[in-house]
């Protein structure tokens, strides 16, 4: 099919995805798309699930998943290069719409310039406009026709500039039941159905396991010292952090020694009392597996002074249970998740916390209970999934007549 051929019957639909994520809401909403479209034509790039379900990826993916400043720099020269091989494709092929899949800073640059040449884009997974620097929504409206967000805060943030934006649902508020499986879980990592079990996830990538999981797993054995019986599991992301925690961990033996799990962080979260974990989008996952926890994380000092001097941060909370919760309207000083950041990042006051959601089972059951709305508020339609809900979203740019 050329591209003078694709109609809305049968469009040409290009898709880009930076890293992994993305791959799979690309997948998702491949496969979405499909049921509307089973003619369609898939093109940009992707990964091994994107390509999965029939999606052509002119590049791998790999060339766009890059972490750090400096690992930017080292490649900017083939980065730049494929922006611009990438942008002359897309404008010769005229795909019916363009999303781009989170990776802002790639992404919304090309985006912006595809707009102008007269495609339809869309950017998938809002940046966090809500933490910091709102004003920046006002330049993602500039590369985007719409904005696909995963929270249901952010829409309004974008009505404030006048940019389209739609909630479509949080594709992990899929995965998990509403009603977690315990036993199940304990089951399958061969835990104890009656021992006390703390999950413990320092960080997904080495450079966090290295700044911040030697303060974590000396808070999780303080912890032992106090609850006999205690098991404790800590599941890798990957084998570069598998490395990492075991370095940490060292030689301990013995049944109560730490469990070093090859990932099932999920099954970690689902089989625990309590989860100690560092600040990101594990805390989401555990809140979504209805596991109260304790968040912790520092960044460096020098980091952390800029963004206060420049007034970026715009909450006084951090991880993402209480942000929801705020935003959906528990209360504006509501914290269900103890949060222990920068100069309180301590071992000691880390398993304090930790301590205290174990010995207070009346505690542990209002956040579970506050989880679970807030879980029913991340599906956005209890109707249909994520994937679905944005590709009707796209669709309606697809189908829409020309001329903004």
């Amino acid at each position: 099919m050329t591209a003078v051929e694709a109609t809305t019957a049968s469009p040409l639909i290009a898709l880009i995805a930076g890293e992994d994520s993305g791959d799979q809401l690309g997948a998702d909403l491949i496969a979405a798309l499909r049921q509307r479209y089973p003619d369609a034509r898939f093109v940009g790039i992707g990964g091994a699930r994107m390509q999965a379900v029939g999606f052509e990826s002119w590049y791998d993916i790999k060339e766009l998943s890059l972490f750090g400043f400096a690992e930017v720099v080292s490649h900017l020269p083939r980065l730049l290069r494929l922006r611009k091989e990438l942008l002359a494709r897309l404008v010769a092929a005229k795909p019916s719409v363009v999303v781009g899949i989170d990776a802002p800073d790639f992404n919304l640059g090309v985006e912006k310039r595809l707009r102008q040449a007269g495609l339809r884009t869309v950017h998938y997974v809002s940046p966090s406009v809500w933490a910091w620097r709102e004003k920046r929504a006002e330049k993602i409206g500039l590369s985007a026709d719409r904005v696909l967000c995963l929270f249901p805060m952010e829409p309004a943030i974008y009505a404030r500039h006048g940019i389209d934006a739609r909630f479509v649902g949080h594709p992990l508020a899929d995965r998990f039941a509403l009603v977690s499986d315990r036993v199940g879980a304990r089951a399958f990592l061969q835990l104890s159905q009656h021992a006390p079990v703390l999950a413990v996830l320092p960080g997904s990538r080495g450079s966090e396991v290295t700044r911040l999981g030697r303060t974590f797993l000396d808070a999780a054995r303080q912890v032992a010292t106090h609850l006999p019986g205690l098991r404790i599991v800590v599941p890798a992301a990957n084998e570069r952090v598998k490395a990492s925690l075991k370095a940490l961990l060292g030689d301990v033996a013995g049944d109560d020694a730490p469990t070093l799990l090859d990932g099932h962080a999920h099954e970690a979260m689902l089989a625990a009392d309590v989860v100690l974990l560092a600040s990101g989008t594990a805390a989401l996952e555990a809140m979504l597996a209805k596991r109260p926890m304790v968040v912790g994380y520092r960044v460096s000092p020098v980091s952390y002074r800029i963004a206060r001097a420049l007034n970026m941060l715009k909450t006084d909370v951090y991880a993402l249970p209480n942000i929801l919760a705020r935003a959906n309207g528990m209360g504006d000083d509501t914290v269900l998740v103890p949060e222990l950041m920068q100069d309180d990042f301590t071992a000691d006051k880390l398993a304090a916390a930790t301590l205290a959601l174990f010995h207070d089972s009346e505690r542990r059951g209002a956040i579970v209970a506050a989880f679970e709305q807030l879980h029913l508020a991340l599906r956005g339609d209890l109707e249909g999934h994520a994937g679905d809900l944005a590709a009707a979203a796209v669709a309606e740019l697809i189908e829409a007549p020309h001329g903004r």
